[in-house]
């Protein structure tokens, strides 16, 4: 039973026209297209869209795009043409979002679009990096090298984001079971011997009284006013973030904080080095490039030092210059770059610079975690022994009273 597909496409003038066709399949709807003198940049099928519609919210990970594009890079490289290789792999990929996606950038390389304009179509998936390099390898005709050295540059990333989330998720875990076991001894355990050295009429010590204060106002409207003024204070923070300057002044708080603000400066720089390394070598012009690692940077603050890089770079000057004067960039890595501006190697030395970065972010996070380690077992021991103590020392008292 044939099948109604909604297609859009350009007249040989240039109009663009749309409309629905009855066929047996999707190569058909685009050969009779073709036929009546119009080229088609959308075929779907007209079920296959409301099915679409609920798709949009899954989510294509770094580990789809990098199988994705390990697998298309050696299918090229093997001789199988783009369309066929497209297509096999939008059969046996697992990602729906992803399939869908391959399907139409495999429909529209068949109706003429170069590869690269196929995929910048889908911004949502593959961004500026990804696409400038595919289109600098179809100019060159090294499309299969370039596509291996984006599935490096996805693994390498892929692990620099995984480090920097262990870092984070060790802390957070205890500080979060530090809080869990606080908050459950001040709302159920501490009420109970409040109410039995209450019965008893004690005279408490002032550590007891003041644990047992802290219990009631938890207790009572101060939990609700703390939650509440956290969750706030977390929303508020989100909101200043999207706005230019919020951003700006918090990454620069954040890259001032002791130990942690060490650490994501050399996330920086590797992701900078190994961004704009990766471009250069695959024949992208460096102030593209620079454009490139600016919108990928992730921070605001690097952002900015990249583009008067770019700006400084535009009049005349090298890359290393307006690097020196920032400070997220440590002498050594200026003097690499400036060693590559003049040996003609500067693609090699940045990926030099972004393997040695990638060395020191391991081992920031190792000292990360084992200085924080002892810090919040030592803070979680303080917190709970003195409430223990506060709790105990009337039990003492009223033990030495009775003897």
């Amino acid at each position: 039973m044939p099948t109604t597909f909604k297609w859009t496409g350009k007249t040989i003038k240039g109009n663009i026209q749309s409309g629905e066709m009855a066929a047996d399949s999707r190569e058909e709807v685009i050969s009779l297209l073709r036929r009546q003198g119009i080229i088609p940049t959308v075929v779907a099928e007209k079920k296959q869209a409301k099915k679409l519609a609920g798709l949009g919210k899954s989510k294509v990970k770094d580990k789809d795009l990098l199988v994705f594009t390990r697998q298309f890079a050696t299918m090229f490289n093997a001789g199988i043409p783009i369309v066929q290789g497209l297509d096999m792999l939008a059969k046996q990929v697992e990602n729906r979002k992803l399939k869908r996606v391959l399907s139409q950038v495999k429909i529209d390389v068949e109706t003429g679009s170069t590869l690269a304009d196929a995929l910048k179509k889908q911004a949502g998936i593959f961004d500026d990096l990804y696409v400038n390099l595919v289109a600098a390898g179809e100019t060159g005709g090294v499309l299969d090298t370039v596509l291996m050295r984006l599935a490096v540059y996805i693994e390498k990333v892929m692990k620099l984001k995984k480090k920097v989330k262990g870092a984070m998720i060790y802390p957070a875990i205890v500080i979060s079971v530090a809080i869990i076991v606080v908050a459950i001894i001040m709302l159920f355990v501490i009420p109970v011997f409040a109410k039995i050295f209450s019965e008893m009429g004690a005279q408490l010590p002032i550590i007891t009284r003041i644990v047992i204060s802290i219990s009631n106002f938890l207790a009572g409207p101060g939990g609700v006013i703390i939650s509440a003024g956290l969750v706030s204070a977390v929303f508020g923070i989100r909101q200043y973030r999207k706005t230019e300057g919020g951003k700006d002044m918090t990454d620069r708080m954040l890259l001032k904080v002791p130990v942690v603000g060490n650490l994501f400066k050399k996330v920086a720089v590797a992701r900078f080095s190994r961004t704009l390394g990766t471009l250069l070598n695959s024949g992208v012009p460096i102030l593209d490039g620079l454009e490139i690692c600016a919108k990928s940077s992730g921070s605001k603050v690097v952002e900015n030092v990249i583009y008067q890089v770019k700006k400084e770079v535009t009049a005349g000057k090298t890359v290393a210059e307006p690097l020196s004067k920032s400070e997220v960039f440590s002498p050594m890595v200026v003097q690499m770059v400036s060693v590559g501006e003049s040996t003609g190697a500067l693609d090699q030395m940045l990926i030099k610079v972004a393997d040695f970065y990638d060395d020191e972010v391991d081992n920031a996070v190792t000292n990360l975690t084992t200085m924080l380690e002892p810090m919040l077992m030592v803070f979680l021991g303080v917190v709970i022994g003195f409430i223990v103590v506060a709790m105990y020392m009337p039990i003492f008292k009223m033990g030495e009273l009775i003897k």
